[in-house]
């Protein structure tokens, strides 16, 4: 079992609020895909990070994660791609750690 987690921004990069209907399709797609989501969304994360330039850029995120049974790399990185061009990012950050159900 695989707990795979996604970071999506609360703001585009000019400082604009995505509309709360893009992370409902997100939950929508994933639960499709592996019969259920949970989002945290009432507290957002805070990421931090350095560039090359090493200027430190922040961001509020809302994390979404899923359980999957396989991790099947190459559908997670096609849709990390959409998600990337959906929230008009560079990337987004998509993790997944192995775990089990207790």
């Amino acid at each position: 079992m695989h707990l795979v987690q996604l970071f999506l921004p609360l703001r585009d990069n000019a400082g604009k609020p995505f509309p709360a209907a893009m992370y409902g399709a997100v939950r929508t797609e994933l639960t499709d895909a592996f019969g259920g989501v949970t989002a945290y969304q009432r507290a957002p994360a805070t990421g931090l990070w350095e560039n090359r330039e090493e200027d430190v850029h922040r961001d509020e995120l809302v994390l979404v994660e899923v359980m999957a049974e396989t991790l099947d790399r190459a559908w997670w990185k096609r849709f990390s791609g959409a998600l990337a061009a959906r929230f008009r990012q560079e990337e987004i950050l998509v993790r997944a750690l192995p775990c089990e159900w207790l």
